[in-house]
Parts: structure tokens; sequence; C-alpha cells
């Protein structure tokens, strides 16, 4: 027996001592960003796979399956048109039409950056037993959100029939570079913030808050004249303005699907009002391009984001 042993009564020295607490360190995962592109590049099936078990599970069991994606959104539609057309008696004509041109992919905005900051916790079990990369978990929730975006773009066109209502059809072409920067910049926030979100769990609670000020903060059910912008653009501050990326997103959307910056009013007061900037094809789409670069960029800090935070996943999950 050690001496120390013999003057402790044959009880280790370190017995009397308090036990110290285990200190939970993040550990950066060792794979660079370009790594991680062509990972989830050569994962692009699972992530197909993903995105069609998440629409099945969600609608599993409902009668109306994925009728459901449609009906949801027209009746919040409907809600919004009730509430702003006649109860508040809106004189936009055709109110319902420029409603759902900025709601439409600011939903897919929404929609993906919400199931994508919770989605590394929610499937916590897949994360702990399965090698993979797991940004395609987030990527995954944006591509499930984009698939409700087919679906409420179809209730778009129905409302469009009904109504008898034109979108300016030479400039459909422009929803192209919106859904790629929507896309770019949904992926960018929901991978950054699904990994934030495993060791913050009030992430998820926080970005809900946000993101429904976001919503107020963004010209769908107002016009962008009736905001701050007219304010700055006499003090030469345009561009204060587009530092909300959704902004150009939805005045381009608006722009093609509405198809008119200036209309005639349909009650008494100021006879003609500017909803939308009296700008040519080619500055929307000067925008919507710089909502794509710096989405790119957004992107590969996210990765690196994710990358640093990912080490311990599954001891923290």
């Amino acid at each position: 027996m050690s001496l120390e042993a013999e003057k402790t009564g044959g009880a280790p020295v370190s017995a009397g001592l308090p036990e110290r607490k285990k200190v939970s360190r993040v550990v950066s995962a060792k794979t660079s960003v370009p790594q991680r592109v062509v990972e989830i590049w050569r994962s692009r099936e699972l992530l197909g796979h993903l995105i069609s078990s998440s629409i099945k599970v969600k609608y599993k069991n409902s009668a109306l399956g994925l009728v459901w994606s449609m009906v949801n959104p027209a009746m919040t539609l409907l809600i919004y048109w009730f509430v702003f057309g006649v109860v508040l008696h809106n004189a936009i004509p055709n109110f319902v039409i420029y409603l759902f041109s900025g709601l439409l992919f600011f939903n897919f905005f929404q929609t993906g950056v919400q199931m994508a900051t919770g989605t590394i916790v929610d499937n916590a079990g897949l994360v702990k037993k399965v090698a993979f990369p797991r940004e395609i978990l987030c990527l995954a929730a944006v591509g499930t959100s984009a698939v409700f975006l087919f679906f409420q773009a179809i209730v778009m066109v129905l409302f469009l029939a009904v109504l008898q209502y034109a979108p300016d059809w030479g400039l459909l072409w422009m929803l192209i570079p919106v859904f790629l920067g929507t896309a770019l910049f949904s992926s960018a926030l929901g991978i950054a913030l699904g990994a934030i979100n495993v060791y913050l769990r009030d992430m998820k609670h926080l970005i809900d808050v946000v993101l429904t000020a976001w919503f107020w903060g963004t010209p769908i059910v107002y016009s962008f004249a009736s905001t701050i912008y007219p304010h700055l653009v006499r003090h030469g501050l345009t561009w204060v303005y587009m530092l909300n990326p959704m902004n150009p997103i939805v005045l381009t959307t608006q722009r093609v699907i509405y198809a008119h910056p200036i209309v005639h009013l349909t009650s008494a007061g100021a006879p003609i009002m500017q909803l939308l900037p009296n700008w040519g094809w080619s500055t929307y789409l000067w925008m919507d391009l710089g909502v794509i670069g710096a989405s790119v960029v957004l992107v590969w800090i996210a990765l690196a984001i994710f990358g640093r935070l990912e080490g311990n996943f599954a001891e923290t999950l």
C-alpha cells in the first residue's frame, strides 16, 4: 500500500476531493467547405429521398394528402384578403393577386428556414447512428418547402384563371432567378441555424418571432411606396431598403404576376397609386442577381459554421 493510502486509511487521496464536472467543448469537423460541397453533391440521391420521405410522413394517413398543400395557402390567402381587402377596405384593385404574389416566395423562404432550423434536433437518432453529410437534412427541409411552393403556385394559377387576370408573360422568366435567390438564401440561413439550434435550443423559437417580424417588414400586405422607401430615395439611400434580401424577391414577383406598378384605385381619394417601383426589367434582374451572389457567399459561410459546430453533434444530441 502506498504512503498516501496509508495516511488516508487505505482510500486514495482523490476520493475526498469533489469530482470535476465534464466540460463540453465544441470540436470542429476536419472537412473543408469545398469537400462538403462535393459530399453534398454525391449525396443528391439521399437528398431526394429525404424530401420525398418528409412529404409522405407529413401527410401520412391523411384523407386529402397533398391537397392540403393547396388548401392551406388558399385559406390563408382568403383570410388576409378578408381582413385587408374587405374589413379594412383596401382600395387596390385585384388585391388578392397582389397579396398572393407577395406571399408566394416569402412562404417558401419562411417555411424552409423554420423547418431547417429544427431538423438536426428532430432527426437526432439518424444523426447519431448514420454517417452522411448532415447538411443534407437542412437542405432537405428547404427542398420540401420548394415542393410546397409548387402546389401554392398551382393555387396562384387557379386564382389568376378565375379572376381572368394575366401576369406579364414577357417577364415570367424572371421567376427563375427569384427562385434561385430564395432557395440559396433559405439554405444559407437554414444550414447555419440548424447547427446553432443543436446547442441553443431556444433558436427555433426565436427564429419564429424573427420571421414574423420579417414578414411585416417586407412589402406584402402593403405597397413599397407606403413604407420608408420614398424617404430613403430623397436622401439617396435606396440601397438601404434592399438590405432586406426578401424585398427584391417580393417586388420582382409582384412585378411579374401583378404586372401593374401604377394602378387606378377603386375608391374615393387619390385617383392613382404607385404600388411597385417603375423600374425596367434589368433593374429587377440585377437586384435578384445581387441576392443570388450574396446568398452564395452566405451558403459558404454557413457551411463553414456547420463544419465548426458539427464535431460533437452526437454527444450534444
